[in-house]
């Protein structure tokens, strides 16, 4: 009885100077602190051989014994797993940093999954643009009659000639013959009706539920063209700050006053492009005036130019300005004929649309 008091004293010494040992707070379970109290020193210590032998002299060794075997393997097991992760990590971090000879290859990313295919020219030298393709790319007619105008006859063509003819005056004041700025500004103007008037007949045509007859694509194409020559003009004449000033000013008040406009009376509003388009061919025609008498270089043409009207490799400004302006009177047909059909009471739906001229 003596012998069974002393090893009952013995064992809880030894718990105690564990639970001293490792301190647990108040606020931990009691999970915690039972997983703490037992917790077994590593095998082959002398204190893991004097808990050995007490156990199998009090409780016959097996319940003690499995837990013990329990808890080692545990350990070794988190042990393990601990050493392994920390292995892991150099490796995952080499591979994020681009170490190894597969990580030095870029990789083509696509939202769609799919990479763009290599396009080439005729040549075979490969595609540099992105905002036009080959297959939108054209030749412009310049055989078209530069000369044509449209009489005004009724009180809205009128409104529109002498509208038009007003908005002149201001542009000659501050650009005066300086034609390559004139033309940037022109251009800025010259690419908002297209769009206005094809997202106008988008939106009719959705409510509708009837087909614009071929005008949605091609006041949309009026509108990529316009947009593609300011993108030539840009290459040719780098704006000064007060000009973007001054585009940023004209385009948020035409765009609303040209909207309203269609939004009103579309014959009048294509009736003034039409007009506007007449007064861009002649800038153009003094423009090509200045070039051929010396008093504008005639610098080579931008490459940008060259693919989108497939010009020769050796074209100049001359030839750029030549096909800029075939493009504004194909636009001045486009809107008088637009024009004229509202004026015989149809919808422009009833006419086939101008397109594949572009």
């Amino acid at each position: 009885m003596n012998q069974f008091v002393a090893r009952s004293s013995a064992l809880r010494g030894l718990l105690v100077n564990e639970a001293r040992r490792h301190y647990v707070s108040p606020a931990q379970s009691s999970a915690s602190v039972l997983m703490r109290l037992v917790e077994v020193p590593p095998a082959g210590t002398a204190k893991a051989e004097q808990i050995k032998r007490f156990n199998a002299a009090s409780f016959g060794g097996s319940g003690w014994s499995r837990m013990m075997s329990t808890s080692s393997s545990s350990s070794s097991s988190a042990l393990a797993e601990k050493e392994n992760g920390e292995k892991e990590k150099p490796a995952e971090a080499e591979s994020k940093s681009g170490g190894g000879a597969e990580s030095t290859v870029p990789v083509v990313s696509s939202y769609w999954g799919i990479a763009r295919p290599k396009i080439v020219r005729e040549d075979g030298t490969e595609w540099p643009w992105n905002c036009f393709m080959p297959w939108e790319t054209y030749r412009s007619d310049t055989s078209i009659d530069l000369s044509k105008h449209h009489l005004p006859t009724t009180f809205l063509d009128k409104v529109a000639y002498r509208t038009v003819k007003i908005l002149r005056i201001p542009t000659d004041i501050f650009f005066q013959r300086r034609y390559g700025c004139r033309a940037m500004m022109l251009e800025t103007v010259a690419a908002v009706p297209g769009m206005v008037g094809g997202m106008l007949l988008h939106l009719r045509s959705l409510r509708k539920f009837q087909p614009s007859g071929g005008w949605i694509k091609a006041l949309l194409e009026e509108a990529e063209n316009e947009r593609m020559h300011l993108m030539t003009m840009v290459e040719l004449v780098q704006p000064k700050w007060y000009e973007r000033a001054l585009v940023l000013a004209v385009q948020g008040v035409f765009f609303n006053a040209y909207f309203l406009l269609y939004m009103i009376s579309p014959k009048l509003g294509h009736r003034v492009v039409g007009y506007l388009e007449e007064e861009a061919i002649h800038s153009y025609t003094e423009y090509l005036k200045d070039i051929k008498e010396g008093k504008i270089e005639n610098v080579p043409a931008p490459a940008i130019a060259i693919d989108y009207w497939r010009l020769p490799k050796d074209a100049t400004l001359e030839d750029v300005i030549v096909v800029i302006r075939a493009d504004e009177a194909h636009h001045r047909d486009v809107n008088h004929f637009a024009s004229d059909i509202h004026y015989q009471g149809k919808e422009l739906r009833e006419a086939p649309a101008p397109v594949g001229y572009h």
